[in-house]
């Protein structure tokens, strides 16, 4: 019945009529309905003509590690034919926001979209995208963070890169008379990076998806939501998208997903890993449910300590560490391999530390019929508060230490030395 479809679902499908629509998307902002239409993957507008097409461009979010907030002031979006052209040849086409948008990226977790805009484009194909930030000037904080746990703002330093366009990877055809949808994926927990002072940098990690909503859907126990919970969809132990749960309802939505399937982690601060293996997405317009609000999923009371692992990582023969994520991995003995935790470093000093449970994860292998069933798997690899760790750059090797044990003790000194 459709009264018992989760709230997040519901909404942000706006199935029933456009009155459901407008309510809905009214918590992405007072936009026309013409944008609506766009940010929640509509059709065409009456502007639409037999010479041009039509672009429609929003942003998401996927959570942040340690912030309750992740502005960035968005200035416009830029297009381009050719992929080589500079940001001051001939041939742009923009997307202004007049005035710029500060927005704060963690209201965009489960789905939710903010519009930026429309423009009308000759037909043809297009292999040049860029994201414009405002920069920071004087004491204004265009692009800031706030701490988990404070109330200051604290100012994000940017690239020069913002003044000319982060360069997105996409390509996509305009057909006369038609609409491209796009939705920029921002990642603020990739994306932001300690600077080792106090300070913070946005190092921006945004991919271009689709519009379409698919997915994975469900609930985690309200007990958990002041234990910084985070859901996962992972293949082969790889972090494909990420969200936080409606705080208030403790609804979580994984949105637009490749169909395929995934393994889903869940995680929070004194619990359990919970796991869900091989949960099928089947379709680019289908949803699937792990769970309900009437037998939401709770994960099992642990205390996280003593397990802390710490240490630095080197990228040499580069000094800097900008870039470098370390990751503590779990594999089931009959099930998948799964990353638990990861984190950017510092990018001054290279430090990192991760605090992960030191009890048996749960693993629930995926089944339509809810609710799923968890066990407890003391024969995980390497084992009971051992992890996997691995610390990787872009240009530079893995590298890995196959058995990190926090059973008993912190282990502060794990450090990577990563060469090309």
């Amino acid at each position: 019945m459709k009264s018992q479809q989760p709230a997040i679902l519901a909404t942000l499908r706006g199935e029933n009529s456009m009155t459901h629509l407008l309510r809905t998307c009214g918590m992405i902002g007072t936009v026309t309905t013409a944008a609506l239409l766009s940010a929640c993957g509509g059709g065409g507008s009456a502007s639409d003509t037999n010479l041009s097409g039509t672009l429609g461009v929003a942003i998401t979010d996927a959570p942040a590690c340690g912030f309750d907030a992740v502005n960035v002031t968005v200035n416009k979006v830029r297009v381009h034919q050719s992929a080589t052209a500079s940001d001051t040849d001939v041939g742009w086409t923009d997307i202004t926001l007049s005035p710029a948008r500060k927005i704060n990226l963690l209201n965009l977790t489960n789905g939710a979209l903010e519009n930026l805009g429309q423009t009308p484009l000759a037909p043809g194909h297009y292999t040049q995208l860029r994201l414009v930030l405002d920069a920071n000037a004087g004491a204004a904080k265009a692009n800031s963070v706030v701490p988990s746990g404070t109330v200051n703002e604290v100012s994000l330093d940017t690239p020069s890169a913002v003044q000319s366009g982060i360069k997105l990877i996409s390509q996509f055809d305009v057909a006369a008379g038609q609409r491209v949808d796009l939705v920029l994926d921002f990642d603020a927990c990739k994306s932001v990076v300690r600077k080792g002072n106090g300070g913070y940098a946005l190092k921006p990690v945004v991919k271009v998806i689709p519009t379409v909503l698919n997915g994975i859907n469900g609930f985690v126990a309200p007990a958990l939501l002041t234990q910084h919970v985070m859901v996962t969809a992972q293949q082969n132990g790889t972090i494909v998208a990420a969200t936080a749960p409606n705080a208030t309802t403790g609804e979580f939505y994984l949105a637009r997903l490749v169909p395929g399937n995934y393994d889903v982690v869940i995680t929070a601060d004194n619990s359990a890993t919970a796991v869900i293996a091989t949960v099928p997405v089947a379709t680019a317009t289908s949803t699937t449910a792990l769970s309900s609000a009437s037998a939401p999923i709770n994960l099992v009371a642990a205390a996280t300590g003593p397990g802390i692992i710490g240490g630095t990582v080197t990228l040499a023969p580069v000094s800097s560490t900008e870039g470098a994520t370390v990751a503590a991995k779990q594999s089931f003995a009959a099930g998948p391999t799964v990353t638990v935790k990861y984190q950017g470093v510092d990018i001054a000093t290279g430090a990192y530390a991760l605090s992960l449970p030191v009890v048996a994860p749960q693993l629930a292998p995926y089944t339509a019929t809810l609710p799923l069933v968890f066990t407890a798997q003391t024969n995980t690899l390497p084992g009971t508060g051992k992890y996997k760790v691995e610390a990787a750059a872009s240009g530079y090797a893995v590298q890995t230490l196959p058995s990190v044990d926090i059973a008993t003790a912190n282990q502060l000194g794990v450090s990577f030395t990563l060469i090309p």
